[in-house]
């Protein structure tokens, strides 16, 4: 069962369609109007038509074409554009989360897992996908993995959706303004965390970096495409960190609401060319090929109720992230770091 929802923003008498947002993102990204129209799903008509309607409701055009040189947004056209960028990121993670409440609700009736399944909400990671299809390739079926944003995931284990849940932090001054967010989950009775692993993020980019782009804000250069990923993710938590960190506005970068749901799927969108740089994981830069720039180390961490760590099914997974094979897995995946025997603390640590 699917569930969705969307933020849709009412200007005026101006509905603000998503594919208006889009094609307007597009315009800022590409400067050509029939390569954004195009990119959108839409014929050059219509999309002129839309771009035309919106800007006779808002009384000013909402592009400017330039003799030559393609199309770019109008300025009042750049500052819808950024003001709903911001407005919309938080907004959209509260959709999930009631998205998620809603399914919960609808699927009480289905059947439960399998007594000895352990269903595991993770932030997504490479290395915990080569444990599953490792499991599965050996006919284990003791772990049931759903890859989802870090608030996503702790919030499914607040509502007792899955056993565990995968969250990840960056290790850097001035991370408690993010573990602050965090804090709602954080504080639940009997809640322990352990340090699975460690890895690098940082700027995915084409293979010899022909952009030359090594910083956060080399991504608001004229001409740079990013991709983003979705809000509630640790990732997406993380580079809104940094961006605000060095005093940038979303707006400023191009490509900031294209969205992606996994670290795999940024680095194939820079791979393919529909972007210039992404940001994620250096292991899922490596496995499409791509240049990589580290910006920041982070550690992973599960979190469990102390209940349910007690129990054998838990406890018989738990020894597969222990072994020494898994060990050499992580360690020979780009940018990971091996952490050693699990050891459990209250989560609560973490916002001390």
């Amino acid at each position: 069962m699917k569930i969705s929802g969307e933020v849709r923003w009412t200007i005026e008498g101006l509905t603000m369609e998503p594919r208006l947002v889009m094609l307007l993102e597009s315009i800022a990204r590409t400067g050509n109007l029939q390569t954004a129209a195009k990119t959108t799903g839409l014929s050059y008509r219509h999309a002129w038509g839309l771009l035309e309607a919106a800007g006779n409701e808002l009384g000013e055009s909402l592009v400017v074409p330039q003799q030559g040189k393609g199309t770019r947004l109008s300025p009042l056209a750049e500052r819808l554009l950024a003001g709903l960028v911001d407005a919309s990121g938080p907004l959209a993670a509260a959709i999930r989360e009631a998205e998620a409440r809603l399914l919960a609700t609808l699927e009480t009736s289905q059947s439960a897992s399998p007594a000895k399944t352990v269903v595991v909400h993770a932030s997504h990671d490479l290395a915990l996908a080569r444990l599953r299809d490792l499991l599965q390739s050996n006919k284990d079926s003791t772990l049931e993995l759903h890859f989802q944003g870090s608030l996503d995931c702790l919030a499914a284990l607040r509502r007792k959706q899955c056993d565990i849940a995968g969250f990840h932090l960056p290790v850097m001054p001035g991370a408690s303004a993010l573990v602050a967010q965090l804090r709602p989950w954080l504080r639940m009775k009997s809640l322990l965390i352990t340090n699975l692993f460690d890895r690098t993020q940082g700027l995915m980019v084409a293979p010899g970096n022909p952009k030359k782009l090594v910083t956060i804000a080399d991504l608001a250069r004229k001409g740079v495409r990013f991709v983003n990923r979705q809000p509630g993710s640790g990732t997406r938590l993380c580079f809104d960190f940094l961006l605000t960190d060095r005093g940038l506005r979303p707006g400023a970068i191009h490509g900031y609401a294209h969205e992606e749901f996994t670290h795999a799927a940024v680095a194939a969108t820079v791979a393919s060319g529909m972007a210039d740089a992404g940001f994620g994981i250096e292991a899922a830069a490596k496995e499409q090929d791509l240049a990589f720039v580290p910006l920041v180390k982070e550690h992973y961490y599960l979190a469990v109720r102390s209940t349910v760590l007690r129990q054998p099914r838990l406890r018989a997974l738990l020894a597969h992230l222990e072994q020494p094979a898994f060990r050499k897995m992580v360690s020979n995946l780009a940018g990971y770091k091996a952490g050693g025997a699990l050891e459990w603390a209250p989560a609560t640590e973490l916002l001390e």
